[in-house]
């Protein structure tokens, strides 16, 4: 049991190795998280959590979950989504450290948390674009048709922010002003993916269907915008073998030949204490750019 925050926190199987290869374990991961979780916390506050749990580590399976695991701590607050036929689904919220290191230690890796805040779950803060390889694809070309997207959200006046996956490939967030439903957001963002897949055919693909995707093209996937889906949040490790993380960058660190693999549980830490958290705009209330101008007249 430790105590955290005035909080007591059950933390179990410590030592369970979560990367063999690494000899990183769970505790490992719980102190990775503590490490981060100043600026990492802003970013989950007040949004519902799906749970992906890796029992056995990164190596192995893992399952989603979303209802909040019961028994747990009565200081773990929760997020109610009423989903399909009527069925309300209560989401945990990770508001603060000890709900954090309670949630990793259900042996979470990544988070996933909602782009919409629990008080309006229709309404997200960001429009988004995941950018992933297909088959023979490169990084080298993931980072191509980010610079590519990031030159397109410029032009239209969006500020947006890049970081990597801690997988194949980067994400490409936008904050915006909240108001404009999922809805309305995801058809903005499928129109802007197939702008640009025509005008960059050789390189960019805007193909849901996997067996239609032209192989060496990266897919800027904008179906991840669709309500209820969720992306691996900032500063989240991932199953990979390097234990690489989901980190924010600047565009020009990008552009110079960053790699997911620069970005580690070892190294991440350190290098937020040095830069700070370069996401921290994400949360700003000021710099939101306001989609009602692409989008349809909202109706109540």
């Amino acid at each position: 049991m430790l105590t955290v925050m005035g909080r007591e926190v059950r933390l179990t199987n410590l030592r369970k190795l979560f990367w063999s290869d690494l000899a990183i374990t769970k505790a490992h991961l719980l102190q990775y998280y503590a490490d981060v979780a100043p600026a990492l916390l802003p970013h989950l506050a007040n949004r519902a959590m799906v749970m992906k749990r890796y029992p056995d580590g990164a190596a192995g399976a893992h399952f989603f979950m979303k209802r909040a695991p019961e028994p747990r701590p009565d200081w773990i607050e929760t997020c109610s989504i009423a989903h399909g036929s009527g069925n309300v689904i209560a989401f945990p919220i990770v508001q603060d450290l000890p709900s954090l290191l309670w949630l990793v230690n259900l042996g979470c890796i990544d988070l996933n948390p909602w782009y919409a805040r629990c008080d309006d779950v229709d309404r997200p803060d960001y429009l988004h674009f995941d950018l992933d390889p297909v088959p023979d694809a490169t990084f080298d070309e993931v980072r191509a048709t980010a610079l590519v997207v990031h030159d397109a959200l410029t032009a239209l006046g969006m500020p947006s922010f890049v970081k990597t996956t801690g997988s194949k490939g980067v994400h490409v967030y936008v904050p915006i002003v909240r108001g404009p439903t999922q809805k309305q957001v995801w058809t903005l963002a499928k129109e802007l993916a197939f702008v640009l897949a025509k005008r960059n055919s050789a390189l960019i693909t805007a193909e849901y269907r996997i067996a239609k995707r032209p192989r060496n093209h990266v897919l800027v996937d904008y179906n991840q915008n669709a309500w209820g889906r969720t992306l691996a949040s900032l500063y989240s490790p991932r199953p990979t073998p390097r234990a690489s993380v989901s980190t924010p960058i600047t565009w020009s660190e990008l552009e110079d030949g960053a790699t997911t693999e620069d970005f580690r549980i070892d190294n991440v830490p350190a290098r937020l204490a040095k830069l700070g958290d370069l996401w921290a705009p994400l949360n700003a209330k000021r710099g939101r750019f306001d989609l009602a101008r692409f989008t349809s007249p909202v109706h109540h």
